[in-house]
């Protein structure tokens, strides 16, 4: 599969003026729900970040709400093993639903677009809060190399420029803003 190309193909790759889910701003926002809308897309996905980990196998899945629930379902069915995910309450983290997570928990954390890591970080702590182990992290699209401090996964690594509110070029020139992400939507 090539990735890059089938996000292209479904007009996934979006130009414009956008405030990332990290608050950056970009010239260019993956709509990772292109990819995630399409069952058969989300299974080659997932197969792939399952394909590439390391023994042991993990025990649980963990993705963050909204954007990782999906992947996180269809990497949790091909492992033979929960998929949970993270919710924010009053602005932190939490287990909602009933989900919980045990010491003895190996968890593979999965997301779609990584930039900064901050979702991934919140996730991974949270993890670790809990007594549960990380072995690795899962993503589809990262924009940015970051260290999560456990093999992290990812499909396509696709760099694109992003910018500090304060130092974007396009709010200089008075560009329209456009918040694409659900950062913004979660509290």
């Amino acid at each position: 599969m090539n990735l890059l190309a089938e996000l292209e193909r479904r007009g996934a790759i979006l130009d414009g003026h956008f405030r990332l889910s990290s608050g950056r701003h970009s010239n260019r926002f993956v709509q990772k729900f292109r990819i995630l809308e399409d069952p058969v897309m989300v299974e080659l996905v997932a197969a792939a970040i399952v394909a590439e980990l390391k023994p042991p196998a993990p025990t649980i899945v963990v993705s963050a709400a909204v954007g990782g629930i999906v992947l996180g379902y269809e990497c949790a069915r091909q492992l033979g093993t929960l998929g949970i995910f993270v919710e924010k309450e009053n602005g932190v983290p939490a287990l909602r639903r009933s989900f919980s997570l045990s010491s003895g928990d190996r968890v593979l954390v999965v997301e779609d677009v990584v930039t900064t890591g901050k979702s991934v970080h919140e996730v991974l702590d949270f993890v670790r809060e809990h007594g549960a182990t990380v072995s690795a992290v899962g993503i589809i699209v990262r924009r940015a190399p970051v260290d999560f401090g456990v093999p992290a996964i990812a499909l396509l690594d696709l760099p694109i420029e992003s910018h500090a509110p304060e130092d974007c070029p396009q709010c200089a020139a008075g560009e329209q803003l456009t918040e694409p992400g659900s950062r913004f939507l979660r509290t």
